[in-house]
């Protein structure tokens, strides 16, 4: 079973063919559009080679290192980085800067020359000539010059090349001289000031009497220190000392509260005295001697009483020598704490000179570090004097010629081959843009396509263009040329036509158009003809009663028409039918011009008409004005089953198509479809409907075929024929 999808590159790839078969189908309508740019570029390129001063070019290539001042600074490593490329960029300026191209037109003396001579500008002209061109990712850089002379190009650019460098160098040295007198100005200043500032120094330590501030610093620090030790010894002597006073003095107290006599060399601090320790020490001695006295004599003895006499007065001496030592307490108690008050007055006094030391020292730094910037700042000065002196009697130059321009032999311009292929591209190009942008802008109905996608109706069928200027051949061309591809055409229409949906109530059916000539008689003549070749009983009514054609077309010779009917010259139908030669067609011709053409047609009379018209025949076709022109389409259709709209090939606008069919729908008038007639098949037009002109030619065959079956009878049929050819085109009209 075959499947009914259709693969997706299948659809892709007939999108494709399709879109290029259109282009292709654009530039062959528009050809002549194509041929005329074409030609026209192709033919500016050929005037311009021939016109064309030949123009040579002259390079030079410069190499831009980084500066270096002197031969000192030449063996610097080159760094490239931003600043660099800044310099470079500047450089390029330069080269292509007003003074010098003003040099180099000063000295080629370019103001005589007659490519310069006109301009008001000489440097911008030669500017103009000028190219510089860095090579990248390298320090060189191609100075190029054009002009109509080889000779002239190459002494342009070697001057200019030349000129650039010397004034580079010059430019160097003057900005060395400059900055070389600047720095010997800054140097003698400097000197002055490093003279004011030693002066400011001695001045500072004769006034302050300093002849070493570090000596006096030592000194001075140093006595601060032995101040502070002795100040710190004396009050822990006078603390220890007054603790002593105040245990002693607390005993004292202690005893006298009690009531009791305290033994004062058991006192603290006294009972340690070496003094009373010998008297001690003597006591205890009398003491024994007595005991062992005692042993032996009796209380009264001399011995004894000697020996207790020695020990009173011992024991005596002993409090004497404890009450010395209170005393003695009591004073180094007193003198120590004298002492501590002197050694902080001396501490104090240390102090103050140390911190005028160094409130002196913070101004002599001052001084001395200012003395050293100036010495500083003095010797880098200088240094730096000197070898800018050294630079200036070595200046080097940075810039060097890699290549000197030499005179070309073949001239750059204009280059023929591309000229030439540029003149061939830009024709088609021009060509193929004018061919669609002519395309774009034409917006006339051409197609199936703009029938069905701007006028939103049905396309029924085309007609091709009929190469003949008679009346009768183009209204009666499919019953005198059955087998033409206009016949087909037209039972194409038919079968169409017999195809809507539910055709049977179609059988009253208008014809017109948007504009006059558009082919809307010939369509309804020949749709006549080919329904009743089918045997169906077809009349065809004339309802153009202004400008009238059926009459000529069908040679009909009568006075009476659809006008002697519509105003009530006659009630009977047969009257103004007359018979044609086409079997089974009958036709209505117009009659006498009425003066209200309009009222007529919208008369009860013209309803009468299409209803007995009905009655009697099974299709009526009835031709129409145009609609832009009068309203008698609107009125006459109106009253029909439908209407067909005839759009003559490439003439109606689709805007103004699309208004005329609003106009007829918003009349409630149903629209069968779109004819679209008058295609050249055979000519510009073929690419649109080429499809079915070749269908149209191969059925054809078959038309030829059945001529032949006919043999004499059609032959007889043919002087009638002609007679009809040779009468076509009479006046047939009636006032």
């Amino acid at each position: 079973m075959e499947s009914n999808n259709t693969s997706p590159s299948v659809e892709l790839g007939g999108a494709e063919n399709l879109n290029l078969r259109h282009y292709w189908h654009v530039i062959l309508e528009r050809r002549w559009h194509v041929v005329t740019a074409f030609i026209s570029v192709f033919a500016l390129s050929i005037i311009y080679l021939v016109k064309a001063t030949p123009i040579y070019e002259s390079s030079t290539v410069l190499q831009i290192n980084k500066e270096a001042t002197s031969i000192m600074d030449a063996g610097t490593p080159i760094v490239f980085n931003s600043n660099d490329q800044e310099y470079l960029q500047t450089q390029y300026k330069n080269l292509l800067s007003r003074s010098i191209i003003a040099s180099v037109v000063e000295d080629l003396s370019l103001g005589k020359d007659p490519v310069f001579a006109d301009s008001q500008n000489i440097v911008g002209a030669v500017r103009d000539t000028i190219t510089v061109a860095p090579i990248r990712l390298s320090r060189l850089v191609e100075i190029s010059v054009e002009h109509p002379s080889a000779l002239k190009a190459t002494q342009i650019a070697n001057k200019l090349l030349d000129n650039f460098l010397a004034r580079n160098l010059d430019q160097k040295r003057l900005r060395a001289m400059d900055s070389y007198e600047w720095l010997q100005n800054e140097v003698e200043a400097l000197q002055s000031e490093v003279k004011i500032s030693r002066r400011a120094v001695h001045d500072f330590r004769v006034t302050n009497k300093m002849p070493s501030l570090e000596e006096s610093q030592n000194t001075v620090s140093t006595a601060l220190f032995q101040a502070s030790q002795s100040y710190q010894l004396a009050e822990e002597t006078a603390a220890q000392a007054a603790k002593v006073v105040e245990t002693v003095d607390k005993r004292l107290v202690e005893a006298e509260a009690k009531g009791h006599s305290l033994d004062l060399s058991t006192l603290p601090y006294i009972e340690d005295s070496k003094i009373i320790e010998g008297l001690r020490v003597n006591l205890a001695a009398a003491e024994a001697e007595l005991t062992s006295l005692r042993v032996k004599y009796l209380e009264k003895w001399p011995a004894v009483i000697v020996s207790k006499e020695q020990i009173r007065k011992l024991s005596e001496e002993i409090q004497v020598q404890a009450n010395q030592e209170l005393v003695i307490l009591r004073e180094q108690a007193r003198f120590a704490q004298e002492k501590s008050v002197r050694a902080f007055d001396s501490y104090k006094n240390r102090e103050s000179d140390m911190n005028r030391l160094n409130e002196l020292k913070v101004e002599y730094d001052n001084l001395v570090m200012d003395q050293k910037q100036s010495e500083d700042l003095y010797n880098s000065m200088l240094a730096k004097t000197k070898e800018m002196d050294l630079n200036t009697k070595d200046m080097l130059q940075n810039l060097v010629i890699v290549d000197r321009a030499f005179e070309p032999v073949n001239p750059i311009k204009p280059r023929k081959s591309m000229t030439l292929v540029l003149g061939v591209m830009g024709g088609l190009g021009l060509g193929f843009a004018l061919a669609f942008f002519a395309n774009y802008m034409d917006d006339s109905i051409k197609s199936q396509d703009d029938v069905e996608t701007y006028l939103k109706l049905n396309f029924l069928g085309y007609i091709p263009n009929i190469k003949t200027n008679s009346l009768v051949e183009r209204d009666m061309q499919a019953h005198m040329h059955p087998q033409s591809n206009a016949a087909e055409g037209f039972r194409t229409i038919r079968a169409a036509i017999s195809l809507v949906h539910k055709s049977d109530k179609f059988k009253v059916l208008a014809f017109t158009s948007t504009i006059p000539a558009e082919g809307k008689s010939l369509v309804a003549s020949n749709l006549a003809i080919v329904t009743a070749q089918t045997g169906l009983k077809t009349l065809l009514i004339d309802a153009d009663l202004r400008r009238p054609s059926m009459h000529k077309a069908f040679q009909l010779q009568s006075p009476i028409g659809i006008t002697s009917f519509l105003t009530g010259q006659t009630d009977e139908l047969g009257e103004i039918v007359h018979d044609s030669e086409v079997p089974n067609l009958d036709v209505i011709c117009c009659g006498a011009v009425p003066n209200n053409p309009s009222e007529l047609v919208g008369s009860r009379r013209m309803a009468e008409l299409l209803s007995k018209a009905r009655d009697q025949y099974d299709r009526v076709f009835v031709d129409c004005p145009p609609v832009s022109a009068v309203s008698d389409p609107l009125m006459i259709a109106s009253r029909t089953d439908g209407i067909v709209f005839v759009s003559k090939f490439n003439k109606i606008r689709r805007d103004h198509a699309k208004k005329t069919i609003q106009r007829v729908q918003d009349a409630g008038i149903y629209i069968l479809g779109t004819v679209v007639n008058d295609i050249d098949f055979e000519g510009k037009d073929s690419y649109y409907y080429s499809y079915y002109y070749y269908q149209n030619r191969y059925y054809a065959s078959y038309y030829s075929n059945e001529k032949k079956l006919k043999g004499k009878k059609e032959v007889d049929k043919q002087p009638a024929i002609s007679q009809v050819k040779k009468d076509a085109g009479g006046d047939g009209s009636f006032g």
